[in-house]
């Protein structure tokens, strides 16, 4: 099966290879491209298609054996607002057809990255008459129930309502996320399956804390507070600052915050005013977006990792993190309420709100055997997560759905002709 299969994969807000931290790169990046890698040494021939952002980039990139990255033109080929994607999708859908059908290709599989790329499939699919998965990674409902000030467009709302009925797998990563789906969405049992994030077991791995300080130009004598992802305010910064201000020995202590560009700068300015209210803004370091094979070695450079985050539908950050040997302070929110387990792998915090998260992150700050022993525990809860079994379980579902339309088509023909 695997050999004949040609998987189309939507990314159409943010290119798999754009550097992690910025406004719109995150988990859904590193997924894109880890994924779609494997499902090509796996056998399938995988393109990935993203919205043109640049006037030179290259048209067609191999970013793996078998894996093309294809920019479409879709609006002016600058950076634009998701807001501003939205009247993009047809724009964008056309545009991968006219690739397709330039090149002689056709796909068995629609595989779609946020609502902006399922609106874009949506209209693929039919055209071609394939399948179509989706997987949402975030969805906007979700959002503002976690978060009261979240605004989000009514473009999106009403699309993601009617994709969730309309695709032929939606593809959750958490048990978390499927009874969301079930009771929010009232999307069928059998329309969803979930499919855990993987980390690479051989790139994200235990090492000397030293040595890593020492390889990232960093004080070996400092203990290090660490946390990455988008600098928004759903990730929960700024309730990671003022925890920070609560620790009552903060000598020594310094907390490092990866992640964010320019184009978040009014958010840079919000966190940085609350670190001088607070009186930490000398031992606050912002280092911006990271490449994420630099990751590694921040994560084994912390004492801790901290997600303060008011909405998680995995929380790659603290697989990876825990895969490095670290233990996570986090929210006891989404995916993390599962990934995590609560006093063996690190804390979950049930209140948003700096004194809890105080209180763990002095506990292991001040107790490096209660460290460690989390930390051994994240490494041995993590070697059941790898992208492999992740392509493994996505190979299967492809199969399971083009064979059901198959059937489906077959049927047709038969009651047609009596």
């Amino acid at each position: 099966m695997t050999l004949s299969l040609r998987v189309a994969v939507l990314s159409f807000h943010t290119s798999p290879l754009a550097l992690l931290g910025g406004a719109a790169t995150g988990g859904m990046n590193v997924y894109v491209r880890e994924v779609s890698a494997r499902l090509a040494r796996d056998g399938a021939a995988v393109d990935v298609f993203t919205r043109r952002e640049h006037a030179e980039t290259p048209t067609v990139v191999e970013f793996a054996p078998g894996t093309r990255l294809i920019q479409i033109e879709a609006g002016a080929a600058k950076p634009l607002h998701k807001q501003n994607l939205i009247a993009l999708t047809g724009e964008f859908a056309s545009g991968v057809a006219a690739f397709a059908a330039s090149e002689g290709v056709r796909y068995d599989v629609v595989h779609s990255h946020y609502w902006l790329s399922g609106v874009a499939g949506e209209e693929l699919a039919g055209w071609w008459d394939v399948p179509h998965l989706g997987m949402f990674h975030t969805l906007g409902e979700i959002k503002l129930r976690a978060r009261a000030s979240e605004h989000e467009p009514a473009e999106r709302l009403e699309a993601e309502l009617r994709l969730v009925q309309s695709l032929d797998k939606v593809v959750a990563a958490t048990e978390y996320e499927r009874r969301l789906l079930r009771q929010i969405y009232r999307v069928p049992a059998a329309q969803i399956e979930v499919i855990p994030l993987g980390v690479d077991p051989e790139w994200f791995t235990p090492g000397s804390r030293t040595d890593a300080r020492r390889a990232l130009g960093m004080p070996v004598d400092e203990q290090i507070i660490l946390a990455v992802g988008r600098v928004e305010p759903l990730k929960g910064f700024d309730i990671l600052i003022r925890a920070f201000g609560e620790l009552t020995d903060r000598s020594g202590v310094r907390l490092v915050i990866i992640g964010g560009d320019e184009s978040v700068r009014a958010e840079f300015d919000r966190l940085e005013a609350i670190a001088d209210e607070v009186c930490v803004r000398d031992a606050v370091t912002f280092l911006g977006a990271v490449d994420h094979h630099l990751l590694p070695n921040h994560y084994r450079a912390a004492d801790v990792v901290v997600m303060p985050s008011f909405s998680e539908s995995f929380g790659l950050v603290a697989v990876e993190a825990m895969a490095c040997g670290v233990p996570v302070v986090a929210s006891r929110v989404g995916g993390l309420a599962s990934t995590i387990a609560d006093g063996r792998t690190g804390y979950l915090v049930p209140w948003r709100c700096p004194e809890p998260f105080a209180e763990k992150i002095e506990l292991l700050l001040r107790n490096e055997p209660l460290r460690d022993a989390l930390g051994a525990s994240g490494v041995e809860r993590m070697r059941g997560y790898s992208w492999d079994s992740v392509a493994g379980e996505l190979i299967a579902l492809y199969a399971s759905v083009i064979r059901a339309r198959r059937e489906v088509a077959v049927t047709a023909v038969d009651v047609a002709g009596g």
